[in-house]
């Protein structure tokens, strides 16, 4: 059985969701490491932009705090995630946490893979933000691809993940299913 390396990008001021997504689509596409740049997750927010039908309430802070993502520091949120991941053919789901983990199919054809949006709290409480990681299974096991770990975290069986799942459930963080598109 031939052992496949595990891609895994480390966090970079606040680019958690572009390491995740590249975390996530590691081996689904051929190239790999470079399935998506800030420049294109830039770009996917920028032109959510142009179609949002609020832009005439904007501030002056909303040319560095845009609506979809941060200028400086990235900072994208769930609109840009998932018109990404539709550009890849992905389809993405709300869970609702009402039902738990017990409800996600880990073993389902279609489940690529779960993105997580987690509070959390730095610097003493005093910032808070969300964070944005994936999971994902590989060669039959579930991994956490989080950006601010080391290295990936392998789960040891499904009820584990199960676990995990709640767990951020209940501290206020949402899971989102990312589907494979049926051709």
């Amino acid at each position: 059985m031939e052992v496949k390396q595990i891609y895994h990008e480390k966090q970079r001021l606040q680019f958690c969701l572009l390491h995740a997504l590249n975390n996530l689509l590691q081996l689904c596409c051929e190239s790999g490491k470079d399935s998506f740049t800030r420049v294109e997750l830039d770009a996917i927010a920028d032109k959510l932009v142009i179609e949002d039908p609020n832009r005439d309430s904007w501030t002056p802070l909303s040319i560095i705090f845009k609506p979809h993502h941060n200028v400086l520091t990235g900072n994208y949120d769930v609109n840009v995630l998932i018109t990404a991941l539709e550009s890849r053919r992905k389809r993405v789901v709300w869970h609702d946490h009402r039902n738990g983990a017990s409800s996600v199919n880990l073993s389902g054809e279609t489940l690529m893979g779960i993105m997580l949006n987690i509070p959390v709290r730095k610097f003493g409480g005093l910032w808070r933000g969300r964070h944005w990681v994936a999971l994902r299974s590989i060669g039959g096991v579930w991994y956490n691809l989080d950006s601010d770990l080391s290295s990936p975290q392998p789960f040891q069986r499904e009820e584990e993940v199960k676990q995990f799942l709640d767990n951020v459930i209940s501290q206020g963080g949402e899971l989102l299913l990312v589907l494979n598109d049926r051709v």
